[in-house]
Parts: C-alpha cells; structure tokens; sequence
C-alpha cells in the first residue's frame, strides 16, 4: 500500500510529470531491446508473467501418407543422389511459423531411397533414428554395423557417430526419420559434418567415402537380442557412448512381444505399450527422446490422458481416429499425427475385420523427466481427472 501511495503522490505532484517520465523510460527500454517487467500500463496484475509465457505452440496435425507418397515418388525421379545426399520430406507443424519442426522439440521425416544408392558418411549433434515403412532393402551404416532394415524395424543413428544413409537394392525403399534438431537448435548446439570421413589403417588416418564393415550385419541382435542376458566380454562404449549400444531393433521380436502381451489387462490410456531401452542400463536409447510399440487390440478404445511431453505417432498397421483435444483425425497405414504437450487424446481402433492397430511412438519425454518438468493426467471412466505419473520427487 505505502507504495502505490508513493506512486500516486508522485504522479499527482505538480514538479513532477509521471507521464512523461515513464514514456521516457520506455522509449529507452525499446532501443535496448528490454521486456520491461512489470504491470504497470498493463491491463492486469498477471499480464507481464503471461507475457514471459508466450511462445508459439505447436498444434495437434496429421500428415495423409497417401498424398505425401505422390511427392516422394516425384522427388526420387528429378533429384539425384550426386545433387542431394538427402531426399527427404519433414512434417512442419502449421502453427510454427516456418520453423522446420513437427513438435517444439522433434522433426519427423518421409525419406526415399531409389535402388542401390548410399549417401557418403557423415554425422551430426542430432539424434535420429530410422523405420522402415516400405521396402526390404533400406540400409544405414553406423560405427562398422551395416544395417540393412525392412518395415517396422528401428534404426539409431545417435549424435556424432558416423553413418550413412541408402538402398541396397532393386526396388525403391521408405522409410521415417525423426530427429530432436528442434530442441537442439535452441540451444545452439547444431552442428553437421560431413566434409570428410576417416578411418584408423596402421595407426594412420585415412579419408574414405564410405564406411568399412567391421561388424556382423546383426551384430546388434546377436549381442543384445536376448532379453535378460547382458554380455560382460564385450565393450557396450559405441558411437559416443551417450546412447544405446543397441543400434537396430528388429520388427519380429517386437511384434511377437506386443503379441504375448495381448491376453493381459494393459493400460487403459495406451492399450499395450512397449518401450524401446537402452540394454545396458534400462533407460531411454537418447536422452531426449524414447520411442514405443503401441498396440490397440481389435475395437480397442483408450481412455484419454494429457502429457507435458510431446508426442508423434507414426501409423504401421490398421485404421481408426484420434480425439486431440476437441479434433477429429483419422488415420491409416504410414499416416503421421502429433500431439503437442498438454493436449488431451485418445484413440478408437476401427481396422476392418476386428485387426489390430500399430503405432510408432516417438516421445520427448526423457527431457521433460531429466528437468522434472513431467507429467501425466488420465481422465477415468468417471471423467475425473486422475495424475498417472509424475517425476516430482514428492
């Protein structure tokens, strides 16, 4: 109180003009590129704290694979690999304003491979990973693994380990990319290298244009394939060591482990889920970003839930819709939609003939858990909002 009196006395007092004094001031807060924080000339006590908060969101959207496939067949015929290393479409979210990103945090891509092309080696401060959706023959070479992968299998290509990108054979191959470049952009810490590629021959490095294979093409499976046995005879430090040593999770395994868990209760809000881990220590394959098998039994319906982490789900098998807040989507095969942050969803499985539907899930919930900023609210069969996780340590 003794303030705004203050304040008052000031502005009433006749040697002392406030009005012009505060226009003073704010003209040199504006040419010193300063938010001035504080309510008044504001319409409300809380203005200037909404302010801070303003930013732009993403929107829950869908990205129909089926009119996508039309340009990617498109650009596999005019742009050649010798032109461009990358023929890839990313799914910009519409409210971002031109940034390229899916969510705040991810982008996630529709690449094509034509037959037998291998893009040069090369790396970058991004985490990605790969899914083949179409084709056998999709390949990625990562730190002397050569992977060559098919529909539903997961590739990691984790920071700043060199890899390389193609098709090994006939046909042509697709396949989705999702990276955290949004997240690492903002903190300024992008960086890609691709300049040139050396290996060690003697004790010499030595530029080559393509990664020698010095590992077994299932080296990934033989050596962490088996769920419960950690191997202690072999060095689990690839790439970085920053991410899971696991580089290629098969789609056959996977989908057999969705299946034995069919008969049980599962979750309400997710059907089955299965999480893709890092072997070793059981946590998330990267740091900022984990990844999922999701599973909608035959007519299947989740109850809703909201998250603070923000979501993008790729569609493998089946149809049916999502409600993301007030909005309808309805999906089918290799379909894209994303669920910003903070909005509620939940999905009805309407596949023909009482069959499953499958999503690839990738999630940004590894950052939102390491900053204790995560949470997850379902809604019951009462419609009360109930909390279903949080990384608050009370």
């Amino acid at each position: 109180m003794a303030t705004t009196m203050r304040g008052q006395h000031k502005r009433q007092s006749n040697d002392y003009n406030w009005d012009a004094e505060m226009a003073a001031l704010h003209e040199k807060t504006q040419a010193l590129n300063l938010y001035e924080f504080w309510s008044v000339g504001k319409a409300g006590e809380h203005e200037a704290v909404r302010d801070l908060a303003k930013f732009d969101k993403a929107v829950p959207h869908i990205w129909k694979y089926h009119e996508i496939h039309k340009c990617l067949e498109k650009a596999g015929e005019l742009i050649d690999m010798e032109e461009s290393e990358r023929r890839s479409l990313i799914m910009c979210n519409p409210a971002l304003k031109g940034l390229i990103a899916t969510t705040t945090t991810m982008f996630a891509a529709y690449r094509i491979n034509n037959p037998n092309e291998i893009a040069p080696p090369h790396r970058h401060s991004p985490n990605a990973i790969r899914v083949g959706l179409t084709g056998n023959t999709n390949f990625t070479g990562i730190d002397g693994e050569p992977i060559t992968f098919g529909p539903g299998d997961l590739v990691l290509t984790p920071h700043d380990t060199w890899h390389d990108h193609g098709n090994k054979g006939e046909g042509g191959a697709v396949n989705l990319s999702v990276l955290d470049m949004p997240l690492v952009n903002v903190l300024n810490a992008t960086y890609f290298d691709s300049e040139y590629f050396e290996e060690d021959e003697g004790g010499q490095a030595v530029r080559r244009n393509k990664q020698t294979e010095r590992l077994h093409p299932e080296y990934s499976k033989r050596t962490y394939g088996k769920g419960g046995l950690m191997p202690r005879s072999v060095s689990h430090n690839r790439g970085t060591g920053n991410a899971s040593p696991m580089y290629v999770y098969r789609w056959e395994p996977t989908r057999e482990a969705l299946e034995d868990l069919r008969g049980y209760e599962n979750s309400p809000y997710d059907g089955v889920l299965l999480e893709y881990i890092d072997p070793t220590t059981g946590s998330a394959p990267y740091s900022t970003m984990t990844f999922f098998a999701n599973m909608l039994r035959p007519t299947e319906q989740t109850l809703p839930s909201r998250q603070t982490a923000s979501l993008i789900y790729t569609v493998l098998e089946g149809n049916g819709h999502s409600m993301i807040g007030e909005q309808r989507f309805d999906w089918e095969p290799f379909d894209t939609f994303c669920v910003p942050g903070g909005e509620w969803v939940h999905h009805v499985n309407e596949t023909p003939g009482s069959g499953d539907a499958i999503f690839f899930l990738s999630s940004d919930e590894p950052v939102l858990k390491s900053l204790y900023l995560y949470s997850r609210h379902g809604k019951n069969e009462a419609g009360e909002v109930v909390l279903l996780e949080s990384s608050r340590k009370f």
